[in-house]
Parts: structure tokens; C-alpha cells; sequence
């Protein structure tokens, strides 16, 4: 599976089996998790076989079960740190897809659980991602229209629109795509809208349009 593939086939799962992941797929994240790391300077950490998280009220409100694997987006606090979290936390959900594993983000839907997360000074656990193999292979949702998110988008170059098109099969918090594009000659502008998580998203949808456009096409400017 390419990432086109994972982009288009990647659905939230919030059910799992209750089996542990195999040494080749825990291999493969440990050093993708490596690879990112090195990258970003975040702290991203692989929790396996720890079903403590995602069992209780909440969890089980929010339709999750049989979580027993996932991976804590963590690192060293700072104003970009959630869209940090977003962008390379997405890079491992789509990788995941890839190899054939399904997850689902989860913001306030796991509880904390002593030893099972390593935070140092400084440092800030933003998010975790539930991960696995699904009872299921999630759903498709609405979506806006891309004139909804980018202004001029029928005047805009192939890119550009190919950009668009992948942001908006992103995950976003309670599926809002609260998010704007825009661009002038080669430089494009990503702001986030008002709503949880929201700088989360940005990252989120900035590698999904970065993946559509290709970096090669344009560089990032700053919001407008």
C-alpha cells in the first residue's frame, strides 16, 4: 500500500482485538518512532500490551474497546508543540495503515496510568493514538467541499487542488475540518478555525496536504 492508498483507506477504529501486536509490526513502529524522533526532537513513545488506558467510563463511552496498544504523542512543551504532535503523529497513523494496522486518535478518551508513559522535565503529553488490528476497518464521513476550506480553490493550480482534496481525508477532532487554506505564487497559508484540538488538526491536515501537493511544488508561509 502506498501512502495515496493509506490516505484513502484509513478510517478511525476505536474497536480491537485482543491481540498483541506481532514483533514484526512492533518492530517496524519502534523505529519509525526512532526515525520521527530523531527528526522532530519530540519524545514519541510505542505503549504495547497495556490495557489499562482505554478501560474505564469514558473509554467505553466514546465506543472504545479492546485497546491494548498505543502510542503516546509526547514532547517538550512549547507553542508549537500540538501541531508538532498533529504533523508526525499523522506521519505514524498512515505508516500504520500501511502495514496493515488500524488506530484512532484519542484526545480525553484514555486515562493516564503510572510507569506506562516516560515524561522528563519539560515535557508534555499532548495526545495518544489507539492502535492495532480492528474488529473493523472504520468508516467513511462527510466531508466539506474543497471551496469550503480554500478560497479561489476553482482558479488554483492542479497542486494546489491536489493538496486540498488529501486535507480534507484527514482525521479532525469530532470530524469538524475546522481548517483554511490558502496560497500566492508558491507559498501556502494553513490556519487553524476555533474548536478542540485545533492546532492538533493543523498539523494534521498540513501532511495530509503536503502529501497531495508535493513538497516539491511550494513552501509554507506564515498563517494569514
Amino acid at each position: 500500500m502506498d501512502i495515496f492508498d493509506a490516505i484513502d483507506s484509513r478510517h478511525s477504529v476505536r474497536q480491537y482485538k485482543p491481540i498483541p501486536l506481532s514483533s514484526e509490526h512492533k518492530k517496524a513502529l519502534m523505529e519509525k518512532i526512532e526515525e520521527i524522533n530523531s527528526e522532530s526532537g519530540l519524545e514519541i513513545q510505542l505503549v504495547a500490551d497495556e490495557p489499562k488506558a482505554f478501560d474505564w467510563l469514558i473509554a467505553k463511552y466514546g465506543n472504545f474497546s479492546g485497546v491494548k496498544n498505543y502510542i503516546a504523542m509526547v514532547g517538550k512543551k512549547s507553542e508549537k508543540l500540538d501541531e508538532l504532535c498533529g504533523y508526525y503523529g499523522e506521519k505514524l497513523v498512515l505508516f500504520a495503515q500501511q502495514i496493515g494496522l488500524n488506530t484512532c486518535w484519542a484526545k480525553m478518551s484514555y486515562k493516564k496510568i503510572p510507569g506506562a508513559i516516560k515524561i522528563e522535565n519539560g515535557g508534555e503529553l499532548v495526545i495518544v493514538i489507539s492502535m492495532g488490528y480492528g474488529e473493523n476497518q472504520g468508516k467513511e464521513h462527510r466531508s466539506k467541499k474543497p471551496a469550503d476550506v480554500s478560497k479561489n480553490y476553482d482558479e488554483s493550480p492542479e497542486w494546489f487542488k491536489n493538496g486540498i482534496k488529501a486535507a480534507l481525508k484527514a482525521p479532525t477532532a469530532i470530524n469538524q475540518q475546522k481548517f483554511t487554506f490558502g496560497y500566492s505564487k508558491n507559498k501556502v497559508f494553513a490556519k487553524a478555525g476555533l474548536g478542540p484540538c485545533r492546532n492538533i488538526d493543523l498539523g494534521i491536515v498540513k501532511y495530509h496536504f503536503e502529501i497531495g501537493a508535493g513538497k516539491e511544488n511550494f513552501v509554507w508561509g506564515e498563517e494569514k
